[in-house]
Parts: C-alpha cells; sequence; structure tokens
C-alpha cells in the first residue's frame, strides 16, 4: 500500500501537476508521453484504492471470520492478491491513454493533450467514465463502511464476552495480550480506513454531482469548478500521502524495514570505504 500511495505520488504531483505546471514545453508534454502519464495516473490511484478496500477485508477476516483466517490471511494469498489487484487495474485503465488529442503540432511533433471531442458524444465513452467513477472511488467507499461496520459489531460483541468471562474465572483485571492485539489491528484499520473516508468523501461527492449535472461542465474549467477541483484533487492526493505515516507511527516491522532501507546505501559506503 505505502509503494502504491508513492506511485500516486510520483505519477499525478510529481510528472503530471509539477511536470506540467513549472516545466512547460519538455518531454512530458509531448501528446504520447502526455497520454502515458494520464494512464498512469488513473492507474496507481485505482491500485491504491483497491489495496485500502483489500486491507480492510483483510482485517475483516482476521477478525469476523476466524475459520477463514488460517487459509486467506498468509504471505501467499497476500501476495496474490496484490498482483490481481495491480494486473487488473492496469488493465482497466488502459482506455484512458486513448480519449487524448494533440492541442497543437509543431514541427511535426504534437504538444500537450485535450480530450477529443467523440468523448462527450460517444456513448461508449460515456459508459466507461461511469463505469470508472463508479468503480473508484465509489464502489471502494461502500465496501469500506460496510467493512467497518461489520468489523466494529463484531469487536463490541466479542468483547464484552471475552471480558465476561474472564471477570467470572480470574475475579479481577487483567491485561488481555488478545484485546491488546485487537486494539493495535482496530488503530491500525481505523486510521487508514477512516482517512480514506474522509480525505475522499469531498471528491465522491463532487463526481457524482458533475456527472449528474452534464459530462462536458464536468471537464469545464471555470472559477468555481476550478477551485472545487483543486480543494477535492488536494485531499485526494493528501490520502495517498497518510498511509506510510500511519503505517511509520503504528508498525515496528514497517519502521525497522524502512529504517534498513535507509542505512542499507550508508552502510554499503562505509564497507567500500574500510577495504
Amino acid at each position: 500500500m505505502a509503494v502504491a500511495d508513492l506511485l500516486v505520488v510520483v505519477s499525478d504531483v510529481i510528472l503530471r501537476r509539477i511536470g506540467w505546471n513549472y516545466f512547460s514545453f519538455s518531454f512530458l508534454d509531448i501528446t504520447p508521453v502526455c497520454s502515458l502519464i494520464y494512464f498512469l495516473v488513473f492507474a496507481t490511484i485505482e491500485i491504491s484504492v483497491w489495496l485500502t478496500v483489500a486491507f480492510t477485508f483483510d482485517r475483516f477476516v482476521a477478525i469476523c471470520c476466524e475459520k477463514m483466517k488460517t487459509k486467506y490471511c498468509t504471505e501467499k494469498t497476500a501476495a496474490v492478491v496484490l498482483g490481481t489487484v495491480s494486473v487488473l487495474s492496469c488493465l482497466e485503465c488502459v482506455p484512458w491513454y486513448f480519449p487524448y488529442e494533440p492541442e497543437k503540432i509543431v514541427d511535426n511533433v504534437p504538444w500537450f493533450c485535450i480530450l477529443k471531442t467523440i468523448f462527450f458524444t460517444s456513448p461508449a465513452w460515456a459508459a466507461f467514465d461511469m463505469f470508472h467513477r463508479i468503480l473508484t472511488p465509489c464502489a471502494p467507499f461502500i465496501l469500506i463502511l460496510l467493512l467497518n461496520v461489520l468489523t466494529v459489531r463484531r469487536i463490541l460483541v466479542s468483547s464484552r464476552v471475552r471480558r465476561g468471562l474472564r471477570g467470572r474465572s480470574n475475579g479481577e483485571n487483567h491485561k488481555d495480550p488478545e484485546m491488546e492485539n485487537r486494539k493495535k489491528s482496530i488503530i491500525l484499520l481505523f486510521s487508514i480506513s477512516g482517512s480514506f473516508i474522509l480525505l475522499w468523501v469531498g471528491r465522491v461527492g463532487y463526481n457524482i454531482y458533475l456527472r449528474i449535472a452534464d459530462s462536458r461542465y464536468y471537464y469545464s474549467y471555470t472559477d468555481s469548478v476550478y477551485i472545487v477541483q483543486s480543494t477535492t484533487g488536494m485531499l485526494q492526493l493528501l490520502s495517498s500521502c497518510t498511509n506510510t505515516c500511519i503505517y511509520v507511527l503504528t508498525q515496528t516491522k514497517f519502521r525497522e524495514e524502512l529504517k534498513n532501507i535507509v542505512t542499507y546505501p550508508l552502510n554499503l559506503i562505509v564497507k567500500l570505504v574500510k577495504s
């Protein structure tokens, strides 16, 4: 998830926003490269969003489905889910490479990307655009809310039962390792899925409203539309930055691996100098 979120930052923030706004007429503005960047933006966002759903489902299974837990919550299953989500997301976003055409041609070189007229008039493109907006992030939004509600319900019920049984058997309050582990899992779960919901809710409402209003208006750039687009887009991108911070704050193993990645080049340089 952290890698997927980093790719969102690279493609959407660095290549798209910084590259196009501050390095005009660079190779990033050539139409084929520009179309590729759009594809990467859509694909990385979709991967990031659906990996958040996968993580939420994994925590749901681990907490609510004891029989399924031993088979599903394994490294092999995690690798399969990661690969499947990444491949399917990339395949679903391939059409986003094609609806753009050059804004201008200079010395036979196509520059910049604008949407073709057929994108607004073709029923096929309208259906694909609506399908994509429902797939990301409307469907994940609903799934995360549903899974969180079911998970919270199960935790509350099992916590009451467990406290009652331990109170009867021990007659006094002792720390329960199982409950401590559940608390940590819940903190991580709600930190990630909760931040996702809060930061994406504006974008979801904005997409629904504008798609209902008018498809052409959706892609227009009046002052009011630009302000809303920029604000909701900023919050959406911020959701791609929070997961890494949450992992650093809550996961000891993640902090250790991150420390190893940072210190490995330094240790390698020290060894080379000594040798």
